[in-house]
């Protein structure tokens, strides 16, 4: 179902597909990522948002569509092609999951200011694709100390990090051992196994509360 995914994004057989996974509003600063491709400076890389502007209004996604036209960065929206599962659409026209967007993306930005968690953060070590993270508060606290190996930008883009970002993508054998790193981690501290011992300790904790003698 989704070989003909890029093709129908439009894209080439060897261009680059860096994906924006989150919806298109000020806070998952989208600009970052326009940026990361103009720094980069190949025509092959494009950058591809998948859901809609949402309850917020279109001014952010008008600004940043301009902001692209000026830095000469192929940016395209795909919400039309993307759904909660698999169907064809009235116009006859595959639509695709974010699953596959995501098994088809070379490379992942997620420059967001702030975050609640940070799930399409862990969905991408998931897939096992390299990622880029402006450093927001939870992820300083609470995930970039499990020891994740991630680009991380703080609030603007270096050139190491852009060097960073551009091996992870060019280098096979570099690229494969980042993110497979990333999916042990992943698993060691974010598994459905750690959600249930958890949760079950949890619920053990509140059934011995319950059950003292008052």
């Amino acid at each position: 179902y989704t070989s003909d995914l890029r093709t129908e994004l439009g894209l080439a057989p060897d261009d680059i597909m860096i994906l924006q996974p989150t919806r298109i509003v000020p806070r998952k600063g989208i600009e970052h990522a326009i940026t990361l491709v103009k720094m980069i400076g190949n025509p092959k890389y494009k950058l591809i948002v998948s859901h809609q502007a949402g309850d917020e209004g279109l001014e952010y996604q008008h600004m940043i569509s301009q902001y692209a036209g000026q830095n000469g960065v192929d940016l395209r929206f795909c919400e039309t092609r993307v759904s909660d599962m698999r169907h064809i659409n009235n116009e006859g026209k595959k639509t695709y999951t974010l699953s596959d967007l995501y098994a088809q993306a070379d490379f992942v930005t997620y420059p967001s200011l702030y975050e609640g968690f940070g799930n399409a953060l862990l969905e991408a070590i998931y897939f096992r694709v390299p990622v880029l993270v402006n450093r927001y508060a939870i992820f300083g606290l609470d995930i970039e100390p499990k020891g994740f190996c991630i680009p991380i930008m703080e609030g603007l883009l270096s050139s190491d990090v852009v060097e960073e970002v551009k091996h992870l993508i060019e280098s096979k054998p570099y690229r494969n051992k980042i993110v497979n790193h990333n999916y042990r981690v992943a698993r060691r501290y974010y598994s459905y196994d750690v959600l249930h011992r958890s949760l079950k300790l949890l619920l053990s904790n509140i059934r011995g509360f319950l059950e003292e003698p008052k």
